[in-house]
């Protein structure tokens, strides 16, 4: 059993500072990395792109809205030609920034409202998919399992990486709860480990309604802006280890 632990890093704005992105980078194998567009800034970046490369953990673009003052979890209505070009800026950005510091962007995580949307939307999905693919056609897209980003992806040759989310509820359909509603975020660390080990032994997570949902996840993500961060995510890390997952980055 393998598995990549990621997380959203470098989120923090100017002074401002979200997380624990180096402790955080002790213990993930990937690192989706914030583009600037709904929070991070150069600085910032760059930063967090030399302290991944430091450790060997994979960089991922984590593009978004521009939607700084909501974080990107405000769903947009954009041209797609114009979400085209804001998502190719944002990956080219970040990924300039990496390979100046040793490393390179491996994979393109987008974040917030822009991952929910094109998990639905075949028209926003098409635009950030076109991004990539014009971009690099060798960096795969993490996403959720039956997202339309999947069908739309292998039409212009790109890899699909299928995501689960151990500290995030589900709906039966094999969506996440939105944030707006209850419990739609997990932060007991012996719960959300417990869903981190049962998504890669078992493949499937409990849904809100008690249902277990197929997930066959290759990555997990454990969000980096909630309150104890580290401790949930090296908890997630150290039962997994125990369950005999083998963590390994999949770009």
């Amino acid at each position: 059993m393998m598995i990549d632990l990621n997380a959203d890093l470098g989120e923090g704005f100017g002074i401002w500072r979200l997380g624990d992105d180096m402790a955080l980078l002790d213990v993930v194998t990937s690192a989706n990395i914030a583009c600037g567009f709904h929070a991070g800034d150069p600085l910032t970046i760059r930063r967090t792109c030399a302290a991944a490369v430091d450790r060997g953990v994979m960089i991922g673009a984590q593009v978004s809205y521009r939607d700084l003052a909501g974080f990107g979890r405000r769903e947009m209505e954009v041209d797609p030609e114009e979400l085209c070009s804001e998502v190719l800026y944002q990956l080219a950005a970040v990924d300039g920034i990496a390979r100046a510091m040793g490393g390179r962007v491996s994979y393109v995580k987008p974040h917030g409202a822009l991952y929910n949307r094109i998990c639905r939307d075949p028209e926003q999905a098409e635009a950030v998919v076109t991004a990539v693919a014009d971009y690099d056609q060798g960096l795969p897209v993490l996403t959720l399992p039956g997202s339309v980003v999947h069908e739309i992806a292998a039409r212009e040759g790109l890899t699909t990486v299928v995501e689960a989310f151990a500290d995030r509820a589900y709906t039966p359909e094999g969506a996440l709860v939105s944030r707006r509603s209850p419990g739609a975020v997990l932060h007991d660390p012996t719960e959300v480990a417990a869903r981190a080990v049962r998504m890669a032994t078992a493949r499937t997570v409990t849904a809100v309604d008690g249902s277990q949902v197929p997930v066959n996840a290759r990555s997990i993500c454990v969000h980096g802006d909630t309150p104890d961060a580290v401790l949930l995510a090296q908890t997630v890390r150290d039962e997994l280890v125990k369950a005999g997952v083998t963590l390994r980055a999949f770009a």
